[in-house]
């Protein structure tokens, strides 16, 4: 039997960029191990899925499921009263597509959109693979897993949550450039971000639709006259979210801060070349999504954390404080970040020492190809070598 022979895969979850590039790497890799197999993503209707999967190539149906909005506000509340009536619309519109795609295996990354499609697969008997990206696993990768063939995991200790039998360490996929940064590479990156070479570089992400509070962080930095940052230049995404608010923040602070007036403070509501970004910067201040945590592994960064409070289970934590303990990244909590954030990353940008260690103990936490390991997974499991 060939290797690699043609498969009808659905791939179903999404919601956030954490869920959907992990998704698009894994189809990836399972298009180049062959390239005649039938791929259907399957996602959320609204959600930025039903962009990203079609721009990188690939088909996508999506279902009306909507996911529990926890805020009491009069939309939430609308939302969660039309929730049920629209998982069950899901869940019929999943086991149609079941019915006529007839899936040799289905994969879930995550998120309420992959709770229909996975859930109406294992009733029909279709073998499912789940990849949970985080340390502390979603209710739907919960209940999902106690049926799946396999759990792809990227954390320690996920035996509490899934049955350890079946859990296999992959890690978690990653864009395929995000590499360590070598010096043509990261005077590239200068280069491209317009930074000077003889600075300290500080790169913040706030993700796809930016962060208040690390927002909040550079602006009261600034707003102090950026102390310590007399040699230091930033790159910061703010998101679009934000843009315009920062923006008019900024025009006002030219006037005041020298280091905004010289053109050391580059902001902007989008980072398109993620590669080129982490190659320049010394350090890295982020959220911590598992997708992120793992870029920086593999990009081999040291990192300040601010775990977003605004997630469930508060699984941005537990994936920072993984790193945490093995002392392969630093965390400052969301409430302290406006007040202590800048005072901690200027303070590291110059100890080359201690950047150095944190470099070293957050690329051995790397998983070379974790896109191909798990393509490879769906292999082992569609043939029952599992």
């Amino acid at each position: 039997m060939e290797k690699y022979r043609p498969l009808r895969i659905i791939i179903s979850g999404g919601g956030t960029g954490g869920h959907i590039f992990p998704a698009v790497s894994i189809a990836g890799k399972l298009r180049m191990l062959n390239p005649d197999s039938e791929i259907l993503f399957v996602g959320a209707e609204g959600k930025m899925e039903m962009e990203k999967v079609p721009a990188a190539g690939f088909r996508i149906v999506g279902l009306p499921v909507v996911g529990l909005q926890r805020r009491l506000t009069p939309a939430n509340i609308i939302n969660d009263l039309k929730a049920p009536f629209k998982v069950l619309s899901s869940i019929r519109k999943a086991g149609k597509l079941i019915r006529e795609f007839k899936p040799d295996i289905a994969v879930g990354v995550g998120g309420y959109a992959s709770a229909p499609l996975l859930w109406a697969a294992q009733r029909r008997g279709v073998p499912t693979l789940i990849q949970e990206q985080n340390g502390f696993a979603g209710l739907t990768n919960k209940i999902l897993g106690r049926k799946a063939g396999l759990i792809c995991v990227a954390y320690e200790g996920m035996e509490r949550f899934f049955p350890a039998g079946r859990i296999v360490m992959t890690g978690n996929p990653i864009r395929p450039d995000i590499v360590p940064a070598t010096p043509e590479m990261r005077a590239e990156g200068l280069g491209f971000y317009g930074m000077e070479p003889g600075r300290k570089h500080i790169l913040i992400v706030g993700g796809s639709l930016g962060s208040g509070t690390l927002n909040k962080a550079m602006m009261h930095w600034i707003s102090a006259g950026c102390p310590g940052g007399e040699d230091v230049e930033v790159l910061w995404q703010c998101g679009k979210y934000y843009k315009s608010g920062v923006d008019a923040f900024m025009e006002n602070a030219a006037k005041t801060c020298p280091a905004v007036a010289g053109g050391r403070i580059h902001w902007s509501d989008f980072i398109g070349r993620m590669d080129l970004a982490y190659a320049m910067a010394d350090i890295v201040i982020s959220r911590s999504g598992a997708s992120t945590v793992s870029e920086l592994c593999a990009a081999r960064k040291a990192a300040i954390f601010v775990p977003s409070p605004n997630v469930a289970e508060d699984h941005q934590t537990h994936n920072a404080m993984a790193l945490v303990r093995k002392d392969a990244a630093l965390l400052v909590k969301d409430a302290d970040a406006p007040e202590t954030l800048m005072h901690e990353a200027v303070a590291l940008a110059h100890d080359g020492e201690r950047i150095a260690i944190l470099e070293n103990n957050i690329a051995a936490l790397a998983k070379a190809d974790a896109a191909m390991t798990i393509a490879d997974y769906v292999y082992k499991l569609v043939d029952g070598k599992i």
